[in-house]
């Protein structure tokens, strides 16, 4: 297990938090806006859901991180029962819920210690919070461009940031025990088991492999 210390993760973190989210959602709005007509229900790597679920989920969470911040009142949804089913075009979706999001993010200071997120774990040092919330966002982006046949948006030097939040140490909830931040939120179904790799994957191929999912290009 490479636990990362949250205070070596908040100082790694603190230069590129801002560029890691703004990637990030340039990602996520770019591969929405690449999808096909006939392209909306197909399979993606979150093996229960199709394309459109992946972007209603992705969407989703983007807007309840945006209410914990104080901006909006969260998603109309439950973003982890997606229906499928867009009101709407999908690229609105994804813009109105980035818009609100990066708006949310841009009345935190960079000198603020701490933030509210909608994660089970409650309050994360801000460079932490914002970059699994940019995780959230580059992975799902990935997810829709493997299944609809896009160029892969992560590159090692995101997916190096997004390993180091992923990674850090924080209690567990419920049990306090010091954990990497992600495996509650995998104990919980949220993401699926490490698929096992090798001294020779890139850091985008650790990102995959650690969330539960088999690189592909």
């Amino acid at each position: 297990m490479n636990l990362t210390t949250a205070a070596d993760a908040t100082a790694t973190l603190r230069p590129v938090w801002r560029d890691v989210l703004s990637t990030s959602y340039a990602a996520l709005e770019g591969v929405v806006a690449g999808v096909g007509d006939q392209q909306w229900q197909l399979p993606t790597p979150c093996s229960e859901w199709s394309v459109a679920q992946v972007i209603q989920h992705a969407a989703g969470d983007q807007l309840a991180f945006a209410q914990a911040l104080g901006v909006g009142v969260g998603p109309a949804y439950n973003p982890f029962d997606p229906s499928g089913a867009i009101d709407g075009s999908a690229a609105a979706l994804v813009r109105e819920a980035i818009e609100q999001t990066a708006a949310a993010w841009a009345t935190v200071a960079d000198d603020t210690e701490s933030v509210p997120t909608p994660l089970p774990h409650g309050a994360l040092a801000t460079p932490v919070a914002a970059v699994m919330a940019a995780l959230d966002a580059a992975v799902h982006a990935w997810d829709i461009a493997i299944a609809t046949g896009q160029p892969s948006p992560l590159t090692d030097e995101l997916a190096g940031h997004l390993l180091t939040a992923a990674r850090t140490a924080h209690p567990a909830p419920g049990s306090g025990i010091e954990a990497e931040i992600v495996e509650p939120l995998r104990q919980w179904g949220a993401y699926a088991a490490v698929v096992e790799g090798d001294s020779g994957d890139s850091a985008v191929a650790e990102l995959l492999r650690y969330l539960g999912r088999e690189p592909r290009a």
